[in-house]
């Protein structure tokens, strides 16, 4: 594992020493990398959620009403 130096504000530096102290984490390092991968995870999301977003910006729009549109939608949940 690649090792690092890094500076904290000293609120941030005592929430993560909090953490520690309560337990949760056993260094301020897994911690650091617990969040780091949550960061990720969530990064993840967000760019599928975007390209879901821009695939339906992207396809136009539709002249059909929402009564029309939940219909079709509830057909294609029941096939």
């Amino acid at each position: 594992m690649a090792r690092q130096s890094i500076s904290f504000t000293k609120p941030n530096d005592e929430w993560l020493k909090a953490q520690v102290d309560k337990k949760e984490y056993s260094s301020k390092s897994e911690l650091v990398n617990d969040l780091i991968r949550q960061a990720r995870k969530q990064q993840v999301e967000i760019n599928w959620i975007r390209a879901k977003l821009e695939k339906a910006e992207n396809s136009g729009f539709t002249s059909e009403s929402k009564t029309e549109i939940l219909a079709q939608s509830k057909s294609l949940l029941n096939d």
